[in-house]
């Protein structure tokens, strides 16, 4: 009987859980290790709040968990209550699904300024996570800058030029819709090193941003290539670029007070501040050269009094885990770290693809431990570590666990919303003793 501990309960983590039950049915047992007490991670703690249908897909993970060989441990930090070498010697094989909880640096000066923030950071607060909870921007300023070219951008952008009515049927935590009713933004640039061709954004949340209330997108037809170069394109890409010239040949909106606006072949070089809150961007004017950006010398000065970079994510060292700091990931080769240590998802490739991407992630580094494990009676497995637990006297939350803390959260929901996330650990613990 294969014993299986996977370090990480958001998408890859549950794919591979999925994958290990595919592949040994009820001979396998898969521990399912998260340090909160709630699982999904990205899904929970990511994904924008009005993406409710995005979020579903949890369900397909609760299916998993619900399995009777599948065990989820809440409330236990891999690699802090319990080290990674720990797990090794217990169970026969062990996966890392951390993903890339946190920001790449800007690293230019000024980005440690009052009111800058990593979109880690900033999705996480309006998200509810433990971690972000308290962060307390301040969004009564006129600018708002986000940096970046891909949906994590448009995410924040979205969320920052909607109204209250809008955020109906999502789950945004309430003490960042109570700050979002009173912003003052009237402007919100998105800022990219390179051009149009060069976006990430995806089709349909870019059109989400022609639909907004009381927002409207701008983009410098200045900016765009000649139309016959759109055909060079991938077709999502080619979709987000016709978006894009559809943005530009409307022109903003009178009506609507607020302007999201693209500036495309912008590099931030410096933020400015007064008293010690960031005040503007210093941009440089970029070119494309072999398809890399290059700076002009050409700069110019954006106000700003809220900034938020969406340029990239890291995963977390674990001690003792060989680390690939430039790539910011688990060092690996094909999922494989060392023997019996396995990683899936943002923590084997980057933070790179969708939610859907993870799943045959999580089904290859199965089929790879199937190939390289043998399983050993002397791995003691899910019993060796429940000893562990009693001993440490580690707070376990179990899946019926989650389901309680849930109810609780879904019985204090707002009228539309379908919860109120707890944003503290102590907060979940409580709702699951009732």
């Amino acid at each position: 009987m294969p014993q299986i501990a996977i370090v990480g309960s958001g998408p890859a983590g549950y794919y591979a859980a999925e994958a290990a039950i595919k592949q040994w049915g009820d001979e396998a047992q898969v521990d399912v290790f998260d340090r909160l007490p709630v699982p999904y991670g990205l899904i929970r703690s990511g994904v924008a709040p009005d993406h409710q249908s995005i979020k579903a897909v949890s369900r397909r993970y609760e299916q998993t968990a619900l399995s009777d060989n599948v065990r989820f441990v809440g409330n236990v930090a891999a690699g802090v209550d319990v080290g990674i070498a720990e797990l090794m010697a217990l169970y026969d094989a062990v996966i890392l699904a951390t993903g890339a909880p946190h920001d790449r640096s800007l690293d230019i000066p000024g980005d440690d300024l009052g009111n800058v923030f990593g979109s880690a950071a900033f999705v996480g607060w309006y998200n509810g996570h433990p971690d972000f909870a308290r962060l307390d921007p301040d969004v009564g300023g006129r600018d708002a800058v986000v940096i970046g070219m891909g949906n994590v951008a448009l995410d924040v952008a979205r969320i920052l030029a909607k109204t209250e009515e809008e955020f109906a049927g999502s789950d945004i935590v309430s003490h960042a819709l109570e700050r979002l009713r009173c912003k003052g933004i009237e402007r919100i640039t998105i800022l990219g090193r390179r051009g149009p061709h060069q976006i990430m954004m995806t089709p349909k949340e870019l059109s989400e941003l022609g639909h907004l209330a009381c927002a409207s997108p701008q983009v410098d037809a200045a900016d765009l290539p000649e139309l016959g170069e759109d055909a060079l394109l991938e077709p999502g890409v080619r979709k987000s670029v016709t978006l894009l010239r559809e943005f530009a040949a409307r022109g903003s909106d009178a009506t609507k007070p607020i302007v999201v606006a693209f500036e495309f072949f912008a590099s931030p070089v410096k933020l400015l501040g007064e008293n010690g809150q960031i005040a503007g961007v210093e941009v440089e004017r970029t070119v494309l050269q072999a398809g890399r950006a290059v700076g002009t010398g050409q700069t110019r000065v954006l106000p700003a009094n809220l900034l938020v970079s969406c340029i990239g994510y890291r995963s977390n060292p674990i001690a003792g885990v060989p680390f690939d700091a430039r790539a910011g990931r688990f060092a690996n080769e094909e999922g494989r770290i060392l023997p019996g240590l396995y990683c899936v998802g943002w923590a084997r490739r980057g933070p790179s693809g969708t939610i859907g991407t993870n799943r045959p992630d999580g089904f290859g580094v199965i089929e790879r431990i199937a190939a390289e494990v043998r399983p050993e009676r002397s791995k003691a497995g899910r019993a060796g570590f429940d000893a562990l637990a009693a001993e440490r006297a580690f707070d376990v939350v179990t899946f019926r666990d989650w389901r309680k803390i849930e109810a609780a959260e879904m019985a204090a929901a707002r009228q539309g919303s379908p919860r109120e996330k707890f944003t503290d650990v102590a907060a979940m613990i409580a709702a699951r003793n009732g």
